[in-house]
């Protein structure tokens, strides 16, 4: 198991903590971790909508158009909102004017999401495109913008201000000559060549959106995600730098299905990891937590006791690390073995439609039960799988558990042994 621990700190864990640290990528994980405020707030406008309780549900139909505007604006523009933060954060790390990188982002996204028949239906834009949908769109256009913008300031491409000019004035005439290049130029393409920018960046991503999607596009980041956390890396920020888009984009498509009545489609948004996957956090930890309460070992015993309550609210930092998970061959095995088999059960479980899919997003601190109840809409099933899988983890985590608390047994007799000399 050392040999095994050390090929991943020699092959895994350089690539996955470059990667988790490339500029581009870093900028993208902020910038759309960002918006989830946004998110979460306008999709329990969603459940308002759509109450669980056919009765109540009725009652509020008549209304649903009004009640639905919050989350038309927050989650229906994700895109957008993403677009400008990317942007922002992508600037800094140039050390370049936030501000100005975000306006020119998102000046070049609105731009690309002009319909290119708007003489006919009026100068409109499509929310389609600002949602989660145009999440790729957003991404790569806010990566052109700053690029330009970097580009001009470099090369001196700028106006400068003369001293005594107030900064605010001085940054936005600096930013006046990547303006002149990136909207002429992607009005250009978009208007005058007639290039379906929106388009073509979404048909390049629907092959990741669509495997991401599947049971292996499951089980890939929830393998890595608990790999790097078993050397101590923080998993979820690293496989989340890439994934989290595909992710936004899945849900985005099962919220939009919810709002129109339609079934859902997809199965693997992130709040299906979230809520069934890693309960109690990455590793499914919750299991190990609940085998400490009762623990012969005084130190595991003390552990489970102060893990328990972040446990549930699933924060396991303090497990991986104060047990510790982290490099412990002993543990190793369910901490991997745990979250892969839940999220095949619940990939099948959802797949044949006995649990409601995900689509909505909720406070990841909640207790799993109650998030995946909201996250499903309100499905009482999605309660009793969340307690399957605890047990099934429970019970993968129980023999590996009790190798690790008679090894503790046996430190912990050796200490006091060595302390009554």
């Amino acid at each position: 198991m050392d040999k095994f621990f050390q090929l991943l700190d020699r092959y895994l864990i350089p690539v996955m903590t470059r990667m988790s640290e490339q500029r581009h990528l870093r900028a993208v994980r902020d910038g759309i971790i960002s918006t989830i405020p946004l998110i979460i707030v306008g999709s329990f406008f969603l459940i308002i909508a759509f109450p669980p309780i056919p009765a109540l549900a009725e009652a509020v139909k008549p209304y649903a158009g009004k009640i639905l505007l919050p989350f038309r604006l927050t989650m229906g523009l994700m895109a957008l909102y993403a677009c400008h933060s990317i942007g922002y954060y992508l600037a800094r790390s140039y050390k370049l004017d936030g501000v100005s990188g975000g306006v020119l982002a998102m000046a070049a996204f609105l731009l690309t999401s002009v319909p290119l028949t708007f003489e006919d239906k009026g100068l409109a834009l499509s929310m389609e495109g600002l949602g989660g949908g145009g999440m790729f769109v957003a991404i790569v256009m806010a990566i052109f913008a700053v690029e330009v913008l970097r580009f001009t300031k470099e090369r001196k491409l700028i106006i400068k201000m003369p001293e005594g000019v107030p900064d605010s004035v001085a940054r936005s005439f600096e930013a006046l000559i990547p303006a002149a290049v990136i909207i002429p130029a992607v009005w250009v393409l978009r208007d005058v060549v007639g290039f379906d920018i929106q388009r073509f960046v979404t048909e390049l991503f629907q092959p990741l959106v669509m495997a991401g999607n599947t049971l292996g596009g499951i089980l890939a980041p929830v393998i890595i995600i608990t790999l790097l956390w078993a050397t101590g890396i923080h998993g979820d920020s690293v496989v989340g730098t890439v994934a989290r888009p595909v992710w936004l984009v899945l849900l985005d498509q099962n919220i939009a299905a919810a709002a129109a009545g339609q079934p859902i489609p997809n199965i693997a948004p992130e709040p299906f990891f979230q809520w069934f996957v890693w309960i109690g956090g990455s590793g499914a930890t919750i299991g190990l937590v609940l085998l400490m309460l009762r623990s012969k070992s005084p130190y595991l015993r003390s552990m489970g006791r102060a893990t328990f309550l972040p446990g549930v609210c699933n924060i396991n930092e303090p497990v991986i690390f104060g047990v510790p998970v982290m490099l412990n061959p002993l543990l190793f095995v369910p901490f991997l073995l745990g979250p892969v088999l839940i999220a095949t059960l619940t990939y099948f479980t959802m797949q044949l439609g006995l649990v409601t899919k995900p689509y909505i997003l909720v406070p990841w601190t909640l207790p799993a039960p109650i998030g995946a109840y909201l996250a499903t809409g309100g499905d009482w099933r999605a309660i009793v799988l969340v307690i399957v899988n605890i047990i099934i983890v429970t019970v993968l985590y129980y023999p590996f558990f009790q190798a690790y608390e008679r090894k503790m047994l046996r430190e912990e007799a050796g200490a006091i042994q060595e302390e009554t000399k």
